[in-house]
């Protein structure tokens, strides 16, 4: 099992690309040639029917691509989706980091500018890209903390971004801050657990404190009688757990592996 909830792999700034063309040199147009009695003007060749304008190129759809790491490429498919106008919905997973359909935000798309972001992510990784003219490609570069990387993703089909799972709503009992370890190959890995009910059901997240504080969002967070379940579709994981004695005591599994794992309420 990765050691790692979520792990941005290196530092890195985006340039901003504007395309401006030389300003258009003012000529005289050429005088048109004088008509003898004899000449008919051309007609103007009539508009073939039915004909529709070329759509402009668009950045929805599932794209895959990668950022150029200095080591090697790190493999990145992003979904981007229009929503109620002019919201944009998207995600993008990492393979290599355990991470699956994180929601993104700040999305902006104007024209053929592309940008989105990773929000509470340490570092706030951005990415800002200029869509191709054929709307094939999307390339330009990813920053994060003080630095730039490039980065080049290629139209692979329609978006792909699933509806949000159901939560139910949760006692008090389990209302609140919590706070539990990993247990890792002799290392520990601290994690808060916030839990609240929101108008229709619970909301949550996970910070894992020894990996950059990062605030990772629980998708869906279902209580039965004593027993919770919260999934973490974005990292792989997921927590199995009984309420017990005033502590959640339960698994914590990711990818092919699982740990114990409990959680009690914050020492004062």
């Amino acid at each position: 099992m990765t050691t790692s909830l979520l792990s941005i792999g290196a530092a890195i700034l985006a340039v901003v690309v504007t395309g401006n063309g030389p300003a258009a040199t003012a000529q005289t147009p050429p005088a048109a040639p004088a008509q003898t009695p004899a000449q008919t003007p051309a007609a103007t060749p009539a508009a073939t029917p039915g004909a529709a304008p070329t759509a402009a190129p668009s950045a929805a759809g599932h794209w895959s691509g990668a950022i150029e790491m200095p080591a090697q490429p790190l493999a990145i498919e992003v979904d981007l989706k229009a929503g109620t106008a002019p919201a944009w919905i998207g995600t993008i997973s990492i393979a290599a980091q355990n991470l699956k359909a994180f929601p993104l935000g700040s999305i902006d798309v104007q024209g053929k500018a592309v940008s989105f972001a990773m929000p509470n992510v340490p570092g706030t990784p951005t990415f800002k890209g200029t869509l191709s003219d054929d709307g094939t490609t999307i390339a330009g570069e990813i920053t994060q903390g003080g630095g730039a990387l490039p980065f080049k993703m290629t139209r692979a089909g329609e978006a792909v971004i699933a509806a949000p799972a159901k939560s139910t709503a949760i006692t008090k009992e389990l209302e609140g801050n919590w706070t539990g370890a990993l247990e890792v190959g002799g290392q520990t890995l601290r994690l808060n657990l916030k839990l609240a009910n929101g108008p229709d059901s619970a909301t949550g997240t996970i910070v894992s404190v020894d990996q950059g504080g990062v605030e990772i969002p629980i998708a869906s967070i279902v209580q039965t009688a004593v027993h919770l379940e919260l999934a973490l579709p974005t990292i792989g994981g997921k927590f199995s757990g009984d309420l017990k004695d005033g502590k959640l005591v339960g698994t914590w599994s990711q990818g092919p592996g699982s740990l114990p794992l409990e959680f009690s309420r914050p020492v004062p």
